[in-house]
């Protein structure tokens, strides 16, 4: 009988060594870089990538990363189908009550009016002519939206801010909008008489990670990680690698 009474020994010493649950991130598919690379529906690069990755092994924990189109994003969170959404303001998202945990900022989003070279003036937004405005499907511009409502200037959207940069510099438009993150990569290794240039900034604002807190999840564990990469410089230089 002996042997029988160790069962209940082995089946929990063989829970206790079971590999712990995936943490679920989510990615957006009209994210570029050098924010993240998405292929096929991956997310297999890119600053955001990397810092997964990076709380990934912090925590000691296997990760999983669904993209999803932005309007879906907090609608996974809020289901339970990811337990970690990034590159996210607590201004943009209103109060979501005690159900998530911010952690502190990890990037700067600053949208930035950008031109071609040979128009490479500043500008007042606010004084424009009417025209059309490259932007983002699905993205928000506050300081452009009053004009955007009362039709004197008009979005020319595009699946990612990749794509707007393109139409940018084929003259598809005389003005973007852009993450000064984007535009630096758009501008890597261009020679200066075409690279696109900076005629106002729009906005500035620190993103974060919304982080589920519910039984299951480590969140109180994910924002500290997230802090100690932080103030360990180890953000800035997955950042500084995309510079």
């Amino acid at each position: 009988m002996r042997p029988l009474l160790l069962l209940p020994l082995l089946v929990s010493s063989a829970l206790a060594f079971a590999e712990p649950a995936p943490l679920r991130f989510s990615a957006v598919d009209s994210w570029a870089m050098p924010v993240a690379q998405i292929e096929g529906n991956e997310l297999t690069g890119g600053i955001l990538f990397d810092i997964i990755q990076g709380l990934s092994q912090r925590l000691g924990r296997p990760l999983e990363v669904d993209v999803l189109p932005r309007t879906r994003v907090q609608l996974a969170l809020e289901h339970g189908d990811i337990d970690v959404r990034c590159y996210v303001s607590p201004n943009w998202m209103g109060d979501l009550g005690v159900n998530y945990l911010w952690s502190e900022p990890i990037l700067v989003q600053r949208d930035l009016l950008v031109s071609a070279p040979d128009n490479a003036l500043p500008v007042d937004p606010q004084r424009l002519p009417a025209q059309s405005i490259g932007t983002v499907l699905g993205y928000a511009y506050p300081s452009l939206q009053q004009r955007f409502d009362n039709g004197t200037l008009q979005r020319d959207d595009a699946r990612n801010q990749g794509l707007v940069l393109q139409k940018l510099g084929a003259g598809r438009y005389d003005y973007a909008v852009s993450s000064e993150l984007a535009l630096k990569w758009f501008n890597r290794g261009m020679p200066a008489s075409e690279r696109l240039a900076v005629v106002a900034v729009l906005e500035e604002e620190p993103v974060a990670c919304l982080v589920r807190n519910a039984p299951e999840i480590p969140a109180n564990e994910i924002v500290r990680a997230l802090a100690r990469m932080r103030t360990s410089g180890e953000i800035e230089r997955i950042v500084s690698r995309y510079r």
